[in-house]
């Protein structure tokens, strides 16, 4: 959530992002075409999973764990 700058508007103060070292700062259409293109590959992940005849994925991590799922939710992204 953005903070609200003296006197309560926004945007009246420069954005100050901080990114890890290497991190890809893109912007405008070359981004939001690769962000569509990430959305479009997970949904073609999670497709196969669903319904009553969905398939099982077998999901290899970095860490060399393995393992086989039918749940959408398994395959995305752990905090």
């Amino acid at each position: 959530m953005a903070a609200l700058a003296p006197g309560g508007y926004m945007g009246m103060q420069p954005q100050i992002i901080l990114l890890k070292e290497g991190t890809d700062s893109s912007q405008g259409i070359p981004q939001l075409v690769s962000n569509i293109n990430a959305c479009i590959a997970v949904v073609d992940a999670v497709r196969t999973t669903l319904g009553p005849r969905g398939m099982d994925k077998l999901i290899h991590d970095d860490r060399g764990k393995t393992t086989i799922s039918n749940d959408g939710a398994t395959l995305g992204p752990r905090g």
